[in-house]
């Protein structure tokens, strides 16, 4: 198991992987359309895709929620 520590990059790695996969996947689906290779252009899409994602989302999400805190009203 990993250890609990490791949370905040782990949610950030899952979260911007699986969100990039779908942006991706949708944006090659767009651009390709159903082409004979389209899984391969989606795989290639998504990587890159992640590969900026994730160090974004570390970097977002703390500011995300700071901001998310700071629009709501006090308990």
């Amino acid at each position: 198991m990993i250890p609990r520590k490791f949370e905040p990059v782990l949610m950030g790695a899952v979260l911007s992987a699986l969100m990039s996969w779908v942006v991706s996947g949708v944006a090659t689906w767009k651009a390709a359309g159903h082409a004979p290779d389209f899984v391969a252009l989606w795989m290639s899409s998504w990587f890159t895709a992640w590969l900026i994602a994730f160090p974004v989302v570390l970097v977002a999400a703390p500011l995300s929620r700071r901001l998310v805190q700071w629009v709501l009203k006090p308990q």
